[in-house]
């Protein structure tokens, strides 16, 4: 039996910011913003993989559509496995118009083994108001599969769970924000140095009178130019297009589950002295036979035997001067022969020094 402390890991490095970023990516529009649906409905044509005799409320819904099409029959009077009850949930982008199609993911919510090659009838979605503002209605892609039965199966993916990919047609627009004469920015990440240089860059675009001002951390408040008086779409496209560089707190994430580490290139390491060892403990047990000499008494033996051997390596030294980045430190740890294990409790026992000068988030 060998026992040694190592670890395998991942170690991924996030690149410093560059130059800038679109002011597309950086933030939103307060106000357009996309809307969640939901629905219930029933998805037909399964091939004796939908809901069985427990889920009494599939059954319920099948005699509801069936009454609305002129047939009357009990709920109890009928045992049908090719339906399964499904929820239903789609995201309405902002500024939906009717007649556009939004993809439409379905989930069974009673006992249905296999969504496959089934079809979702005619469903309406909901929003939170409870207006319904799409209908959903189309063939059920799932991506997986199940094969063989009882014990002797093989799924792929999850058969209940699918998607109707463009099965909604919108029927209400999107409730959205019309665009006037003052706008307020959402920061995606709310930072105070990121809104005060998107203020910045926006007065500087549009010389004149200051067209934005940074209100907190994640709003900024910009009014339209006069120029643009009646042009609110262009400016928006002109404000969208803008470089911004954002300032991000430098921080380092651990996952000791996987053992991966991600961090960003402006992490700072103070000055601090890190020595290293690595023990490893070696047991073997080998097998001997003994046998009693001729005319001996005795019977032969199997005799275990027992070896134990410790080996340490001696402690392997690094210096961080002031100044010192991650880069250099990952470089000097891995030529130390250090492995990502090792680097996770580098990093912890760094934190705990206060040489680490960044944000330390354990996942």
């Amino acid at each position: 039996m060998k026992r040694s402390i190592a670890g395998i890991a991942i170690l991924a490095a996030l690149p410093a910011w560059g130059a800038g970023t679109r002011l597309k990516e950086l933030s939103t529009i307060e106000g357009v913003r996309d809307n969640q649906l939901i629905g219930y409905g029933l998805v037909a044509g399964l091939a004796g993989t939908g809901d069985r005799r427990q889920t009494v409320f599939s059954a319920q819904s099948l005699t509801n559509i069936l009454q609305r099409m002129g047939v009357t029959v009990s709920p109890t009077a009928i045992q049908v496995k090719n339906t399964a009850a499904v929820m239903l949930t789609a995201t309405l982008p902002p500024y939906a118009q009717p007649g556009s199609r939004i993809d439409v993911t379905a989930a069974a919510v009673g006992d249905a083994s296999n969504l496959q090659g089934g079809l979702l009838l005619l469903t309406s979605l909901r929003g939170a108001d409870g207006q319904v503002y799409a209908v959903a209605q189309g063939a059920v892609v799932t991506g997986g599969f199940v094969a063989g039965r009882a014990g002797n199966s093989q799924t792929v993916n999850h058969p209940t769970v699918g998607r109707v990919p463009a099965g909604a047609i919108v029927e209400r627009a999107a409730p959205s924000l019309a665009l006037g004469s003052h706008l307020r920015l959402q920061l995606r990440q709310p930072d105070f140095t990121t809104a005060a240089r998107v203020a910045e860059a926006l007065n500087r675009k549009f010389p004149g009178a200051p067209v934005a001002r940074p209100e907190s951390a994640a709003l900024v408040n910009v009014t339209v130019p006069p120029a643009f008086a009646n042009r609110a779409i262009e400016f928006v496209a002109e404000l969208e297009a803008l470089t911004v560089e954002a300032d991000r707190p430098a921080k380092v994430v651990v996952n000791e589950r996987t053992g991966t580490i991600a961090m960003g290139g402006r992490v700072r390491i103070s000055p601090a002295a890190i020595m290293q060892g690595n023990l490893t403990v070696e047991i073997q047990t080998a097998f001997e036979v003994s046998q009693p000499g001729p005319l001996a008494s005795g019977t032969t033996q199997t005799v275990p035997k027992v070896a134990v051997a410790a080996k340490e390596e001696p402690a392997r030294n690094v210096v961080l001067k002031q100044g010192a980045t991650v880069e250099e430190l990952v470089r000097a740890l891995a030529a130390i022969g250090s492995t990502p294990r090792d680097i996770i409790a580098i990093l912890q026992s760094l934190r705990a020094a206060g040489a680490l000068e960044a944000e330390l988030e354990i996942l």
